[in-house]
């Protein structure tokens, strides 16, 4: 029989609930499991970067980049190519708070127009460069062997052409010019950094249990790496499509500041820029205000692309 004098029996009125055994280690472990649960990489970034203030500065100046490319109407109701040679180099003035350039025409409003062709080009450009980039990278680092050695070396051989000297030889071949053509010229030779990226991301995670898991399952190669390679592997290419869409919006603006990107009927930074080479010395605010957008543009993409990288890497954020 058990040995009970260590028992006490309580007295009438002092009655307690005991909880079995069993049930405190299941709350402990329960209570262990709901605060041990590992988040994901994509809260993890989220959290680290709504308590950044420069995430909320650069995502607050590309919303308004943005609202600007899609509703300029939002900012101004005046037309960018209603000119009148009478207001040519005038100051400010009502209505028109940057002056008018040597054409007569408004400043600001075109100022606010020119936004869309740029970031057009610039999305479109990030766009195919991504797809085009993360497809050839992605097949090279996963499937290995001979395909990798020749998509590598077809990647060196457009990484060695320069960038922005190949866009100006082809552009100036070119007479029918708008914005897809434009983007589509930046692509061909702008995706070779994502590839080489995209490439390395692949080669790191490819190797994982979880890939090996899939494999002996039965699964096919090619939803292997569209289902759980390239989901892993999407954190260096979110980053450099974030930076690279400001690069492209430069690119794009140099070549028509060259006179070989968009037609000058398309009201765009570049252009404007080009334009106001002649009066500079006389009127310097026709240069000012569109290289101001230019630079806040392209400033607000990098800044965002910093506060990504560094809540996207697990580095920084052990650091």
């Amino acid at each position: 029989m058990p040995d009970n004098r260590y028992e006490k029996t309580p007295r009438p009125g002092q009655e307690h609930f005991v909880a079995p055994p069993e049930a405190v280690q299941v709350g402990v472990v329960d209570a262990v499991n709901a605060s041990d649960t590992p988040s994901s990489l994509w809260s993890d970034a989220w959290r680290d970067m709504r308590h950044r203030p420069l995430f909320w500065v650069s995502a607050a100046l590309i919303l308004f980049v943005v609202l600007m490319a899609t509703v300029p109407g939002l900012f101004t109701s005046t037309s960018p190519t209603e000119c009148h040679l009478e207001d040519s180099l005038g100051g400010p003035a009502a209505g028109h708070i940057f002056g008018f350039d040597r054409q007569g025409c408004d400043i600001y409003a075109r100022a606010i127009h020119g936004a869309r062709a740029s970031v057009t080009v610039g999305v479109l450009a990030t766009t195919f460069v991504v797809v085009l980039g993360t497809l050839i990278g992605s097949i090279a680092g996963y499937f290995g062997g001979w395909v990798d050695t020749v998509l590598s070396r077809f990647t060196d051989i457009f990484f060695a052409v320069p960038f922005v000297l190949a866009a100006i030889v082809i552009m100036s071949l070119l007479q029918n010019r708008n914005e897809i053509v434009v983007a589509v010229v930046l692509s061909v030779f702008g995706w070779t950094s994502i590839a080489r990226i995209t490439r390395g991301a692949v080669l790191g995670v490819k190797n994982n249990e979880f890939v090996t898991a899939a494999k002996a399952l039965g699964m096919g190669r090619l939803a292997i790496l569209g289902k759980h390679v390239l989901p892993n592997a999407a954190a260096p290419i979110i980053v450099y499509a974030t930076v690279a869409l400001g690069t492209f919006i430069v690119a794009e603006a140099t070549l028509s500041f060259l006179g070989i990107g968009l037609p000058t009927s398309t009201v765009s930074w570049g252009g404007d820029l080009s334009k106001a080479q002649t009066s500079i010395r006389v009127a310097p605010q026709i240069m000012i205000y569109p290289a101001t957008a230019l630079a806040l543009t392209v400033l607000s993409f990098i800044m965002m692309g910093d506060v990504v990288r560094d809540a996207l890497d697990p580095k920084a954020r052990k650091r």
